[in-house]
């Protein structure tokens, strides 16, 4: 039987974090409500024939913030309605702050066995500037909470090149999260986006960004601690424990199928990459789902084929060319023989026995390497 994902997306928040630019806002408990009212429709008006449920991400927002028992339904729904893999990976997003000892109890009798902890930083002066509602002892609360209630498999999110930030203070996060022993660690370089009141903020050079010498430092730095420590690095932004990969994310990578719900949920099915609205009454108020769908592409062979690359060269042990074989019925360094001689030569990209994938180099300049693949 085929496999494939559920994404869930909860788009409530306390408060709006200044570098966010996600579909996400804080909201009267009516409309949540409605909203996961709405959301529960949307599921049960899906029919997937044939297939299993591998994995189900619940992310946002931050889906820790309504109460659990929102979360509780869906889940039950979904069990419901698809086939689930006994060994399914389910995984939620929780924010320091706004989890009880009982919401985690809610979650791991629904059937959740993953958490994914947005810390950011463990200096407080950080959290404060970078918009974050929690400090690092409240962390340090939430973590243990979760060990308490026997959670086994923890993700805990990191940033680096915030605003101000120096290369000390990322290294103290480090140290300070490895002590605590999670399964994963992720780690992202900030992306400053249009809007946000963290782009005013350095457009008006109230704040100042590391400069990308030290951002790269930062990145080197973080791989060398985490691999000292036992964590390997399978994806240029994640790293974790032996087995405890995010599943979720690798069968996105992978090009793997996934349904998305919930306002501007993605959807990857039959080779059509497709959306919900992202106007919140529009989506509570929808007669019929058809009508806040937008696809956004229908993929022929080679649009696949360049996808499979981009998506795939994330990985840090690269992309498997007898499963691109497998898939396109045609070997990678025949069809995409121009490509992949530029990028070698440029030293970006590397070919290791059945491996295609990104050199040292090519980890520095990745969205060089994926732009031959537009």
């Amino acid at each position: 039987m085929n496999r494939f994902g559920i994404y869930i997306h909860i788009p409530f928040c306390k408060k709006k974090c200044k570098y966010c630019d996600f579909i996400s806002f804080f909201s009267d408990e009516e409309k949540v409500r409605l909203y996961f009212e709405k959301l529960i429709q949307e599921i049960d008006s899906k029919n997937i024939e044939n297939k299993k449920v591998n994995t189900i991400y619940i992310g946002g927002g931050t889906p820790s913030f309504p109460d659990s028992k929102y979360i509780v339904k869906i889940l039950e729904k979904i069990k419901g309605k698809f086939t689930i893999d006994k060994n399914a990976e389910i995984t939620i997003e929780i924010n320091p702050g706004t989890v009880t000892k009982e919401k985690l109890l809610d979650y791991k009798n629904a059937g959740i066995n993953r958490l994914s902890i947005g810390l950011q930083s463990t200096q407080d002066r950080l959290l404060e500037l970078i918009g974050r509602i929690h400090n690092y002892d409240e962390f340090l609360n939430t973590y243990n909470l979760c060990r308490e209630v026997e959670f086994q498999n923890i993700n805990v999110d990191l940033m680096l090149a915030l605003p101000t930030q120096t290369e000390k203070e990322l290294e103290d996060s480090l140290s300070s999260v490895i002590k605590l022993k999670p399964e994963h660690i992720s780690i992202y370089s900030l992306i400053v986006e249009e809007g946000t009141e963290l782009k005013n903020m350095i457009e008006n050079e109230i704040v100042k960004l590391p400069d990308e010498k030290n951002e790269r430092n930062m990145y080197w730095k973080t791989k060398k601690m985490l691999k000292r420590n036992g964590y390997n690095h399978y994806e240029i932004s994640n790293f974790a424990k032996n087995n405890f990969e995010s599943r979720h994310n690798l069968d996105c990578w992978n090009q793997e199928e996934y349904i998305g719900f919930g306002l501007a949920a993605h959807s990857y099915l039959e080779n059509k990459r497709f959306s919900n609205t992202n106007n919140l009454n529009k989506y509570i108020n929808c007669k019929n789902f058809n009508d806040i769908t937008i696809l956004h592409e229908e993929q022929s062979r080679e649009e696949k084929a360049k996808e499979f690359m981009m998506l795939g060269l994330r990985k840090i042990e690269g992309i498997s060319i007898s499963e691109f074989e497998r898939k396109f019925r045609i070997n990678p360094l025949f069809y995409f023989r121009f490509e992949i001689s530029k990028l070698t030569n440029e030293d970006l990209i590397e070919v290791d026995l059945d491996k295609i994938k990104l050199t040292k180099k090519g980890l520095d300049l990745a969205n060089i390497v994926f732009e031959e693949f537009i």
